[in-house]
């Protein structure tokens, strides 16, 4: 089972995903309520069938301190959709630094963006504006929930509500 769920924290806000299994034992352990079911879908066991949960609400609050998303080169190429930032192709990805290193540029988001291999030596040591090249958006540091809304299944509405993309 691949799907993924969504777990609220008591107040109702959004604080992580977890797989099916993790949130089935959350909630038989009552360490956490279901607050939406998966249409269809049915965890068996010998004697019984349990509806497979999309979104839980854990019983007790939890205080998450919130560090922000870990740089790495994983969380760049996510951020950026697995796609090159100038032409959008989606093999031969490698990161390229806006400002390159040897100019100054440092490693953080707003430096850091996905490219295909193809683009990035065609820039080169240069900025994206000296090789003629066009960024398709701006890199930016991703908050928690663009990371969470990064796992909505397009076919469950049941997330959005509580990811703040339906009023």
């Amino acid at each position: 089972m691949k799907e993924k769920v969504l777990i609220l924290n008591q107040d109702f806000s959004a604080i992580a995903v977890c797989t099916v299994q993790k949130a089935f034992l959350l909630v038989y352990l009552d360490k956490a309520e279901m607050v939406t079911k998966s249409d269809g879908a049915f965890l068996h066991s010998i004697s019984a069938a349990y509806p497979v949960p999309s979104v839980i609400r854990l019983q007790h609050y939890v205080h998450v301190p919130y560090y922000g998303i870990s740089l790495s080169r994983h969380n760049v190429m996510r951020r950026d959709n697995y796609s090159c930032q100038y032409c959008g192709a989606v093999k031969n990805l490698t990161l390229d630094h806006l400002l390159p290193r040897c100019r100054g540029g440092e490693t953080k988001w707003q430096n850091l963006v996905t490219a295909c291999s193809r683009c990035n030596a065609r820039k080169g040591d240069r900025t994206p504006e000296e090789a003629g090249l066009k960024l398709s958006r701006k890199p930016t540091r991703p908050s928690l929930q663009t990371f969470l809304q990064l796992h909505l299944n397009p076919h469950n509405n049941d997330w959005r509500i509580y990811l703040g993309l339906e009023n």
